[in-house]
């Protein structure tokens, strides 16, 4: 296991930059996770980091080794990928061994150290049976089993569970972070899923347009986004647009008179409120921000309820409330009470969005 360092990571194709002077520091063992949109260039960001996208500028160093020049069976990377890439007339034992083999292991170090990678991913009695012969999520724990037995310094993650039912995602997922937990295996993964993220991650990139826009830990970019671009993407968010016109002053399009924490944005702004930091119901008029409006839909989310209110012609907040037998559940076309304290309030620039 290695650390993992990128200095000023570019990459280009022609006149478009895809990758824009990205710089990380992976500890040894963590759990990184690069989010973000699609073609936000975090898939560029690990295929160079593999060794399989030549950067244009910047350099990569796994442990105190440089990288950058290497081919990827020199950085000793393990690389899981979106669609497996298991050869279909291999079995799995044959399929597990390619890594070793391509790295010219000796014979009596193959069978020994396939058996181990099976058995770390739970497919212990499989080493002979075909890719077709198992189901999605055998799949990727076999794909898992190879990039395990060469024994990396850094495992790479490529949307490893995009091709998963919802189901096997959530229970591969926890496989997969427990098994890097147990390893103490430096881990990068790519994703575009915010929950997947979340519940993995030790600390987060988030990335947009090529470039990094924060990292941090899960609450960081939850609880102090710094701009709306990581408000908007990570968790979920009620916008309101409207301008700071005084110190803790907002006043929205729709002409609400808002309060918020006093900060640096002035002129046009947009406001950015979780929905589990509103209330609904009488409480509400005791809190800083409160005003009556009609209830428009309930999303029926299990265990929570997520309420949109209607303030005016042109606000809209969701109230998110626990599906639980003493709490009210107002129906579509009430009139209800919503309300939020100002420390709820995040207000950045208009032009972030």
């Amino acid at each position: 296991m290695a650390s993992l360092t990128l200095d000023r990571l570019t990459k280009r194709y022609g006149d478009t930059t895809v990758v824009r002077d990205v710089s990380l520091d992976v500890r040894d063992g963590e759990f990184l996770v690069l989010l973000g949109p699609s073609g936000c260039g975090k898939t560029t960001t690990l295929r160079m980091i593999a060794g399989f996208v030549p950067p244009s500028e910047g350099s990569i160093r796994i442990g105190e080794r440089p990288v950058t020049d290497l081919p990827p069976w020199k950085r000793n990377a393990g690389l899981v990928f979106q669609s497996y890439a298991l050869f279909p007339h291999m079995t799995v034992a044959e399929n597990v061994a390619f890594g070793l083999e391509m790295r010219k292991a000796e014979k009596a170090e193959i069978e020994p150290r396939v058996r181990e990678a099976l058995r770390l991913v739970r497919l212990d009695g499989y080493g002979d049976r075909y890719p077709r012969q198992l189901s999605g999520g055998q799949q990727q724990r076999v794909a898992l089993a190879r990039a395990l037995a060469i024994r990396p310094d850094v495992l790479l993650l490529d949307e490893p569970l995009s091709n998963l039912d919802a189901k096997l995602r959530l229970e591969v997922r926890l496989e997969i972070r427990a098994l890097q937990q147990q390893l103490g295996l430096t881990t990068v993964m790519v994703t575009h899923d915010q929950e997947e993220a979340l519940t993995m991650a030790d600390r987060l990139v988030v990335m947009s347009d090529g470039e990094v826009r924060q990292i941090g830990s899960q609450a960081d970019l939850y609880e102090t986004p710094t701009d709306l671009f990581v408000a908007n993407f990570v968790g979920r968010s009620t916008m309101i647009a409207g301008t700071i016109y005084a110190p803790g002053a907002f006043r929205s399009e729709g002409g609400l008179e808002l309060t918020c924490p006093p900060g640096p944005v002035t002129g046009l702004a947009t406001m950015s409120l979780r929905p589990e930091r509103l209330t609904i119901g009488p409480d509400a008029a005791r809190l800083d921000n409160h005003m009556r409006g009609s209830v428009a839909f309930v999303s029926y989310l299990g265990g929570l309820l997520d309420v949109h209110v209607r303030l005016n012609d042109r606000d809209q907040v969701v109230v998110q409330i626990p599906n639980r037998g003493d709490v009210f559940v107002p129906a579509i076309g009430d009139q209800v009470e919503v309300g939020w304290p100002a420390a709820a309030c995040l207000v950045f620039p208009r032009e972030t969005n």
